[in-house]
């Protein structure tokens, strides 16, 4: 009996040695190379930009998350990181730069005849809320994102990291909620104004002139609007939905079936249309501002000085007077 329990186990041991011979030759073949090409970074992310992505398996039920490898990022990236520093650069700076020569050949754009001490409502008072409802939300909403595009290289810097987080980190909130206010006076700017925007004949005269602003003594006759005011009010409510419509896919990401390419899509578009719309608004600020003189009364107390609505809006105050039943100018009403 003992001697069959021991030729059992000799048996058994010998299996077991022939089973390892055959098998560790495979288990070293199948082991990982660490060297081999295969695990190349370059070479897989090479690969990758004719494959797609490279995703994994995940039981949560955002999908979006089983990405690993998006190599499309890196164009993204260096986009944002280049060529969006260009187009900031040449818009904004550019801008700013015109700015300062128009200022230096033609000066401020005073009101030829002077103030006449006789003021006409210009813009109501809901006109005016609707306005800086906008333009105010517009403003936070500006810096908050060039913060966020160039804040990195050049605030962070002066004011520390920490006061840049701290800034970051309330820019953004406030970038998000601020969006909803800035879409609704938008879309209030269209319903309130887009009437008396429409283009019309008069508009090329008054561009032919430059609606006065490059030589003195040529105020040509405008309505309520002239043509560069039409310009810059189709400018805020196209680039305004352009931004409304590209953040809202931004605020609510993947809500839509988006894919992480198409989220990268809309940031490239908000950011663009951000660059040449802070611009624009940069022309647009100093004209009603210190660059007219008289022009900021119209958006700040509603009353505007007769000589200026003349010089710069002609048909309009006639109407305005044919309004008011042919008054002599100095009984035109004010507020």
């Amino acid at each position: 009996m003992k001697t069959a329990i021991l030729a059992l186990r000799a048996l058994a041991f010998a299996m077991a040695l022939v089973v390892v011979g055959y098998t560790a030759p495979v288990f070293a073949q199948q082991a990982p190379n660490p060297t081999a090409q295969s695990v190349n970074e370059q070479q897989l992310l090479d690969a990758l930009r004719v494959g797609g992505v490279v995703g994994g398996r995940i039981t949560i039920p955002d999908q979006h998350a089983a990405t690993l490898i998006q190599p499309h990022g890196k164009d993204w990236r260096d986009f944002h990181q280049t060529t969006l520093w260009t187009i900031g650069g040449v818009s904004i700076l550019g801008m700013l730069g015109l700015l300062v020569v128009f200022f230096l050949v033609r000066g401020r754009i005073r009101i030829e005849a002077g103030f006449s001490g006789r003021t006409v409502t210009r813009f109501g008072g809901v006109e005016r809320f609707v306005h800086w409802l906008t333009a105010g939300c517009f403003i936070i909403l500006a810096l908050s994102g060039l913060n966020l595009t160039f804040g990195k290289a050049l605030v962070a810097p002066l004011l520390g990291e920490g006061a840049f987080a701290f800034l970051a980190g309330w820019g953004k909130v406030a970038h998000n909620y601020l969006a909803f206010p800035f879409m609704i006076g938008t879309a209030l700017m269209l319903v309130i104004w887009v009437k008396d925007n429409i283009p019309g004949k008069l508009d090329l005269e008054w561009l032919k002139v430059g609606g006065g602003l490059l030589k003195k003594g040529q105020h040509p006759p405008a309505p309520r609007f002239n043509a560069g005011q039409k310009g810059i009010f189709w400018i805020v409510i196209i680039g305004g939905v352009a931004m409304s419509f590209s953040g809202w896919h931004l605020l609510f990401p993947f809500e839509y079936g988006n894919t992480v390419a198409d989220q990268q899509f809309w940031v490239t578009v908000h950011a663009v249309v951000a660059m040449v719309f802070i611009a624009v608004m940069l022309a647009h600020a100093y004209i009603g501002s210190v660059g007219m003189e008289g022009a900021y009364d119209a958006m700040g107390s509603g009353e505007v000085d007769e000589n200026w609505a003349r010089e710069h809006h002609s048909l309009w105050l006639a109407q305005e007077k044919k309004r008011a039943g042919l008054v002599p100018p100095q009984a035109v009403p004010a507020e």
